[in-house]
């Protein structure tokens, strides 16, 4: 079921997701669709400098909006549908 907002349906959401030893993340959407999203850029930013530890960084979760570790850290999912490769 995609929602709606102002008229129009939001973008895919991610229900499931699972992280690899190359800080990346796999992710499969609400559509169907499985893509790839490289993370690597995001840890030179400070709110995201925790996921530089790559045992933090496999305890993502998913929650069929965003990609989130803790209550501080996690991703628009806009931005990880859009900027992700299909696999």
């Amino acid at each position: 079921m995609n929602e709606i907002v102002k008229g129009a349906p939001l973008p895919p959401r991610v229900t499931q997701v699972e992280a690899t030893d190359n800080f990346e993340l796999l992710l499969l959407f609400n559509n169907g669709e499985k893509k790839k999203f490289d993370a690597k850029s995001l840890l030179e930013l400070p709110i995201y400098a925790p996921l530089r530890n790559i045992g933090f960084f496999k305890t993502v979760k998913a929650d069929n909006m965003c990609v989130f570790w803790n209550d501080d850290i996690d991703i628009c999912p806009d931005m990880l549908y859009m900027q992700s490769v299909p696999v």
